[in-house]
Formats: C-alpha cells, structure tokens, sequence
C-alpha cells in the first residue's frame, strides 16, 4: 500500500501522494503554503473523504507553525481552519478533523502549548483512521462470501484513507486471507476514479479485476456475476441517506432491481446527525471542464453546450442494505441504529 499522506520529518510540510497523476506516475508534493493545500484539496490532488479529513489536520498544523510571532496567533489558526473548510463541503470528516483540531487547542492562550496539541492531535487522527479502517475491513469481510463479485464505485480504498480503505477493506483484507474474490470496478464519470485509482489499487493488491464503463453494471448484474455492491460516501444524513461520487444512487436502483445486496462503508465520523435527511446535503458542484476535456487530449464537446457536473448524488436509506462502520453493522430503521452507533463514536 502506498502512503499517501505523512508530515514530513520536520514538520513543516505535508507530503502527500498526487493522486491526479496516478496510475501513470507516482509522484509526491511537498505542501508548506495555504494555497498549494487549498488547492491540493480542490483539484483532487489529496481526495477520499478520510484522507481529505487527515489532510486538512497536518495541512492546519504546519500553517501553524508558520505563523509569524507578529501575527495574532489564535486568529490567524481560525481563519486557516475555515479556509481549508471552505473547499469542499460535501465531505464531513473535513470539518470534523478541523473541529477536532481547534478542540485540542482549547482554552489556552499559550502559542507554545497550542502547536504542540496540534501536533498531538493531527497524527492522533491518522492513527486513529488505520484502526477504523482494519474494524471496518472485518466486519466488512463478514458480509462476504469466498468466490463472490463485488462491484465497487468511485474509490475508497487505502488512497483515500490510510490503510485498507472503507469498501475496499474487505476485498484487500479477505485476499490477504486467501479468499479469491472477483472485483468489477466501474470507471465512475467524469474524473475516472474508480478507473485511475480503484483499478490500479486492487491490482497492485493481487486481486482478480475488472473495469467496466459505469453503464455496464446492469449486464453484469443480469448476468449473475455480482453478489454485492460495496460503496464509500462522504456524508451519512440521520435517516441513512447517503452522499457519494455522482452515480451511486444509479447502482444503488439496479441492485434493488436484481435483488443484490448495496452496503455503504464510511467511518463513524461521516455520520451527521444534524443533517435530518439526503436533501438537506451540500452537493458541490464541479467545473464542466472536467467533462468538455476530462482526460482527452481534446475537447470532445461543442462548445457552447451546457454542463451540469454535480461531483455527488444521495442514495436513499431505502435503497441501502446496511450502512457499515468501525462500531459494527447498522441496518435499517437506521434512525435508530446510527444513533446508537454515533453515541458510542
């Protein structure tokens, strides 16, 4: 598994893996100022809702220690912490390492003090993560079956966590195993992340792979070669909605059709109980660029026509066979088994 985030050794600068070049290169960024972590965040350069979580807290931590002695300390810390918020509002762990962040500081007015929590804190969360993902990998691998094919969407695998992943845990830990599972990754228009990055991880892993275009899925289903559907999200409401890459409710309707079991994985983390339901979420939406070029060498639309680019959709609770955290399996009425689940958080 590659690392994919780290502070460096110093501790003045984030290191992160580009996930924009990959599978092609592998190249890391050595990250120091606002705006190159602001844009890292923006342009998928650092992307998983985990990852983006742990991310934003070294990301606060080295802004930190740059502060000048001039500058008011605490007001500044604040400031970068909502500018780092700002830059994607669909995924919660963002705001939730930064709350995290800021909570560690306290009441204290001690820079001194201050900085060191921060530094405490932000590898507390990665720590934190790598234990998260391995319980949900087990329980993950408890709904799995030697032989099955999983279909998977969009990425949450170890890039865009820690280690593991959250919907790839399963299928990593159960072939570290010995089980022998067959894995049809759909691209996942328009940034290709399920063919980029959740192709290239599962390969390098040494397990059995497939890619298909998004609008495959329904074949393969009919076909039987499908015994489940494992999803990431970036954002669970209180009733069991669910926020992932654009495309997910889309699977989620031809599992209901054939019968086949959609589970969604995320950390207790993801779970906001103050957002009552799937429309009360953000949806961030993306530049048409991202469809008129996306990985060509040329546009390959008109040029006047219009784009609508949402970069998420809402999976209805209803639609959902169980939502799978580190706390253990919550099934529906979810309104209750993501309570209990978040209370124990």
């Amino acid at each position: 598994m590659l690392d994919n985030i780290k502070l460096s050794a110093d501790g003045n600068a984030v290191i992160i893996l580009d996930q924009t070049r990959l599978p092609c290169e592998v190249k890391y960024l050595n990250l120091t100022t606002a705006a190159e972590m602001k844009k890292a965040i923006v342009t998928l350069q650092v992307r998983g809702a985990p990852a983006i979580g742990i991310f934003a807290a070294y990301a606060l931590y080295v802004l930190a220690r740059n502060i000048p002695k001039s500058v008011d300390f605490f007001k500044k810390l604040n400031q970068y912490k909502d500018e780092l918020n700002a830059t994607r509002p669909t995924a919660v762990n963002l705001s939730h390492a930064l709350e995290r962040m800021l909570k560690a500081v306290g009441k204290t007015k001690n820079r001194k003090k201050a900085l060191a929590a921060l530094g405490e804190e932000c590898r507390a969360i990665q720590h934190e993560d790598i234990a998260v993902c391995r319980s949900i990998a087990e329980y993950s691998l408890s709904l799995l079956k030697d032989n099955w094919g999983v279909l998977t969407y969009c990425n949450a695998g170890p890039l865009a966590t820690s280690r593991y992943g959250t919907a790839l845990g399963g299928l990593i830990l159960g072939h570290e195993r010995g089980y022998q599972f067959k894995a049809f990754c759909c691209e996942t228009r328009p940034l290709m992340q399920g063919a980029r990055l959740t192709a290239y991880e599962l390969v390098e892993e040494g397990i059995d792979t497939t890619l298909i275009c998004d609008n495959m899925a329904s074949k393969l289903m009919s076909e039987g070669k499908i015994q489940a559907c494992f999803v990431g999200c970036d954002r669970v409401a209180a009733n069991g909605d669910t926020a992932n890459k654009i495309g997910t409710s889309m699977i989620a309707v031809l599992a209901k059709h054939y019968k086949i079991p959609f589970y969604v994985f995320c950390p207790a983390s993801t779970l906001d109980m103050t957002c009552k339901s799937g429309r009360d979420i953000i949806i961030e939406e993306r530049s048409g660029e991202e469809i008129h070029t996306g990985y060509f060498k040329e546009r390959i639309t008109h040029k006047d026509v219009k784009i609508c680019n949402p970069a998420f959709d809402v999976t209805p609770a209803d639609l959902i066979t169980a939502i799978v955290t580190e706390k253990g399996i919550c099934k529906p009425p979810y309104s209750n088994s993501l309570k209990t689940v978040k209370k124990g958080s």
